[in-house]
């Protein structure tokens, strides 16, 4: 559920802003007095309350389309950073966002959710609800469709929940957490009754697993970060013990790192390994998260992602972005030297839009093994 760890500026506020004339009032709260820029800090640090969120949508898996949520700021970022020179912890707003969006392809969704901090910043919770209808293909494990299909269009119709509460371990930036996730999402394509291999418990309805996490983020900027790293570790268990059809382990293990390179480049890392075991429901299974590759396209029990990104800050606001990435799957049917790879390249510009908060925001255009996909960047790509 990506779009919780997001925090977006209103794109629409942008493009209004870019096309009023000067000295028009709107712009007067847009436009940052020491370089005369437009730039949204002062709304983004200072506001508080009920603010409309437009929502776009750039996914191949799902194609375009686009949706808006009303987001409620409880305290504004400047207090939170008032608050944070008493604690020597800087607390994340509380946010709590409802909404809805949709695509092209017929996918439909409607959610809430949000997160918030508790007792000095020593507890956080995350978590949100969602009512779902997508549309997506199914290209077999390890990319092999047994009835020769190149792919089989699936739809998931149903509830998805995710629940997080985490404790900060003592005065550190390291957090441990505990996590249920809740699905309840029925197939409409009959994928049993073609593809053999998979059997009933892979085709189950309900999943419900009880998790830990274990967190360390030592960033300087939680929007674009140019130095430090955050890190998990995190491992689900789902059984019929507590809601689940089948039982099956989920493991995630990541690390995003940031190294400034003189005062104009920033080079970032990404290493991302996903594994599940068991009984694994087929559209659970772990698949490369890549720029340029659909989501869902490469899916086996195993998963591993490198990624490098360099930024070269051009000029006080704007931005050149490179990236390469590769990955690989393996597990069902093949061994991790015979796993299938993937390549990925692409290019992209930011913008400095809220020079405060260091928040930059942008478009990327990634070539992948099929196709080329573009993607409106808010902040880091990496989730």
């Amino acid at each position: 559920m990506h779009w919780m760890k997001r925090i977006l500026p209103t794109v629409c506020a942008l493009f209004m802003a870019a096309a009023s004339p000067p000295g028009h009032a709107f712009m007067e709260g847009f436009i940052d007095p020491s370089d005369g820029y437009l730039d949204m800090s002062d709304w983004l640090v200072n506001k508080q309350g009920f603010l409309p969120v437009p929502i776009v949508i750039t996914e191949p898996a799902v194609g375009y389309g686009g949706g808006v949520a009303l987001m409620f700021v409880r305290n504004s970022i400047r207090e939170s950073a008032e608050k944070a020179k008493e604690t020597g912890h800087l607390t994340p707003p509380d946010i709590w966002v409802v909404g809805g969006a949709g695509t092209e392809n017929g996918t439909r969704a409607l959610f809430g959710g949000g997160m918030a901090s508790f007792d000095e910043d020593r507890w956080r919770y995350r978590g949100g609800v969602a009512r779902t209808d997508v549309n997506l293909n199914f290209y077999g494990v390890g990319g092999q469709l047994e009835s020769g299909a190149r792919s089989l269009a699936y739809s998931l119709d149903g509830w998805i929940s995710s629940q997080q509460v985490l404790r900060r371990l003592g005065q550190s930036n390291t957090f441990l957490g505990a996590r249920w996730i809740y699905l309840d999402l029925n197939s409409k394509a009959d994928l049993d009754g073609r593809l053999s291999r998979l059997l009933p418990d892979e085709m189950s309805k309900k999943s419900s697993g009880l998790g830990l996490t274990l967190e360390h983020d030592t960033r300087d900027n939680i929007f674009t970060p140019n130095k430090g790293w955050v890190g998990a570790v995190d491992a689900m268990f789902y059984d019929p013990d507590w809601g689940s059809d089948t039982r099956f382990q989920a493991y995630r293990g990541h690390v995003f790192a940031y190294l400034p390179i003189g005062k104009e480049l920033v080079l970032g890392g990404r290493a991302d390994m996903r594994a599940a075991r068991g009984r694994v429901p087929f559209y659970q299974l772990p698949f490369i998260d890549l720029r340029g590759v659909p989501a869902a396209r490469y899916q086996d029990e195993n998963t591993a992602v490198l990624e490098t990104e360099l930024r070269w800050n051009v000029t006080p606001r704007w931005a050149a972005i490179g990236f390469l990435g590769a990955g690989r799957t393996w597990g069902r049917q093949t061994s991790y030297s015979e796993g299938e790879d993937v390549y990925t390249r692409g290019m992209g510009f930011r913008y400095l839009l809220a020079r405060q908060l260091g928040l930059w925001v942008g478009i990327d255009v990634a070539k992948g093994p099929e196709d080329t996909a573009w993607y409106i960047q808010v902040g880091n790509a990496w989730r």
